[in-house]
This record gives C-alpha cells, sequence and structure tokens, in this order.
C-alpha cells in the first residue's frame, strides 16, 4: 500500500484545522452571551473615544460602585424568567425593605436582626405575589403589576414621602465598605451569581428550571412539581432585591421612598439583552451580569459626554433591542455553519 504524500498529508491537515476553526466559530455563536459582549466592547470604545476620562481609575470605581445593586436584581429576575414566569414588583420591594429595616431599628431592634427581618419581609412579598399567581391562575405580569403599586403605595404611605432616619450606629461596612477604588458590595454580586450559577447549572433544582419554563406539561409528566419551583423563584427574585435595595441604603446613608423607580425595567433589559428568553426555559446568568455592566456604563458614559439625562431610557431601548436582534442573527449563523 502506498504511503500518503506529504502533499496530501498537508491538505489533511489544513483540513483538520479548518474544521476546528469552525467548530471553535460556532460555539462562540451559539454563546447566548456573545451579542451583549459585542455590544458591551463597542459601547466602551465609543464612550472612551467621546470622553477620554470615561475609563478613569476614578470613573470606573463608581461605575463598579453602582452596579451590584441593579445586577443582583437582575440576576433574581433572570431565575424567575428562566422558569417561565415575571415580576414588575422587584423596583418597589427594593424601596420597601431598606424602608421596614430602618423601621425595625427605629422600634428598637438589634441593626442585624432589622436587616434580617427586612429580608424575610421581602421574601414574603415574592411569597405573596407566587400564591395569587399560581392559585388563582392570573398571570404574573398583571400580579407583579399590582402588587408594584401596592408596595410602593405602601412604602409612601408608611414614610408620608419623607425618608425616615437612617441609623447611625450600624456599620456598613460589610456591604459597602470600600476596598480601594472597590465597594464590598460588588464581591457580595460576584458571591450572588456564583451561587445562583451553580444552583442553575449543576443542581437538579437548575434542571427543574429549565424544564419548567420551556415545558410545563413535559415537566409534569417528569414528576418536577412545577408550582414549588415557581414559588420557590418568586421568592428568592424578591429576596433579592430587597438585599440590592439595603445595599444601596448603606451606601447612599439614608433609605429614600423613591429608591428603585423605575428599577424592574432596567433589570429586565439586563436580562432580556444577556439573551434570556422571555418565554422561559432558556437564560443564561453570566449574560445577565453582561447586560448589568452594559446598562449601568451606558447611564454613566451619558453623563460623562454631558448629553441629556432623557437620553438614558433612549438608549437602554435601543440596546434592547438591538440585542435581540443580534441574538437572532448570531443564532441563525450558526445553524447555517452547523449545516
Amino acid at each position: 500500500m502506498a504511503s500518503p504524500s506529504p502533499t496530501g498529508l498537508l491538505r489533511r491537515g489544513e483540513g483538520m484545522h479548518s474544521a476546528s476553526f469552525l467548530s471553535s466559530w460556532k460555539r462562540i455563536l451559539l454563546l447566548r452571551e456573545t451579542s451583549s459582549l459585542v455590544m458591551l466592547f463597542l459601547v466602551i470604545i465609543v464612550f472612551f473615544s467621546i470622553a477620554p476620562l470615561f475609563l478613569s481609575k476614578e470613573n470606573v470605581g463608581v461605575i463598579l460602585e453602582i452596579i451590584p445593586e441593579l445586577g443582583i436584581v437582575a440576576l433574581g429576575i433572570t431565575m424567575l424568567m428562566i422558569a417561565g414566569e415575571f415580576d414588575l414588583s422587584v423596583g418597589s420591594v427594593f424601596a420597601f425593605c431598606p424602608i421596614m429595616m430602618a423601621l425595625f431599628m427605629t422600634w428598637g431592634m438589634h441593626p442585624v436582626l432589622a436587616v434580617v427581618a427586612a429580608l424575610f419581609v421581602g421574601i414574603a412579598l415574592g411569597a405573596l405575589n407566587g400564591l395569587v399567581t399560581l392559585v388563582f391562575g392570573i398571570p404574573s405580569f398583571i400580579t407583579t403589576l399590582g402588587s408594584m403599586l401596592i408596595w410602593r403605595g405602601g412604602v409612601l404611605l408608611i414614610t408620608g414621602g419623607w425618608p425616615p432616619p437612617f441609623p447611625t450606629q450600624m456599620s456598613t461596612t460589610i456591604l459597602v465598605g470600600k476596598i480601594g477604588i472597590l465597594r464590598a458590595s460588588l464581591f457580595w454580586f460576584v458571591v450572588v451569581t456564583f451561587l445562583l450559577w451553580f444552583i442553575l447549572e449543576r443542581t437538579d433544582f437548575g434542571n427543574w428550571m429549565f424544564a419548567t419554563g420551556g415545558n410545563q406539561v413535559a415537566a409534569r409528566a417528569m414528576g418536577i412539581d412545577v408550582r414549588k419551583v415557581k414559588l420557590a423563584n418568586f421568592m428568592l427574585c424578591a429576596f433579592l432585591a430587597g438585599f440590592a435595595g439595603i445595599i444601596q441604603s448603606f451606601r447612599l446613608q439614608t433609605t429614600l421612598p423613591s429608591m428603585g423607580n423605575g428599577l424592574e425595567m432596567e433589570a429586565i433589559a439586563a436580562t432580556v439583552i444577556g439573551g434570556t428568553s422571555l418565554g422561559g426555559g432558556v437564560g443564561t446568568l453570566i449574560g445577565t451580569v453582561v447586560g448589568s455592566f452594559l446598562i449601568r456604563i451606558i447611564d454613566n458614559g451619558l453623563i460623562m459626554a454631558r448629553a441629556p439625562s432623557y437620553w438614558f431610557r433612549v438608549f437602554i431601548g435601543i440596546a434592547t433591542i438591538l440585542a435581540v436582534i443580534l441574538n437572532t442573527f448570531v443564532r441563525e449563523r450558526a445553524k447555517k455553519l452547523r449545516c
């Protein structure tokens, strides 16, 4: 038998290299984070070209201070959307829990217990959203739209529109203490992201979430308690919203009744930009982290560029639509490469 010629071996090697390149390219295209990462880098380049101080050490520190407060809320929204539900009340819960924390402390409760109690209030609000949605069969969009108004109105009723006194005896270091240009809140964001990623990608409960959001009938046929999965995620989502609200109140050293206004739309935008499907069953926490960075960078970049504040909403709307379009385009390209 004749041995293969050097030319044949070379061509075969080239073919293997080409196939390996195409395989790697397909894997990149199939990542749901791809489009949001591309947008993030483009936005950074644009703002840096307009305002070179955008990437200064001081400004990067400012951006990293405010990202966790949006990102933690968006992570909760992502988990709930993967399970096939929705929560529009997170902005109101974001304000309600810190207000309750401050009230608990003015009533003489120990600061640590007040924080824990406020977080349990958040869990209770999430459980109420879930129970109303699941027991009465109301779409979660409607349920949480109503609760958004109720909790926001409750904040105004409790405070009369004025912030309650923030307790000066409580140390805020553990949640928002500064470490160079960073705050402790960024490390909490990283910890929450890792824990939720582990639950979603490495546990049975994560598989149940994807199954529940993707096809409830099939999930029930596999023995998954769909109602419990959804209820747990409603509670988790509200808990994280309350936790993020407490972080912001610690950073600002006050509990403003207006905290979290419009935050629900920003959190949902970050989730969708990151590649999570509104239909449920599909989502990525890393994409949500990228989406949160993108939104806060746009916010900060517009300020650095001295653009009018109302442009922020315009740019977030454009970014959300572009992210969905890019996700669709990228996945179509990946399918063609697969063929």
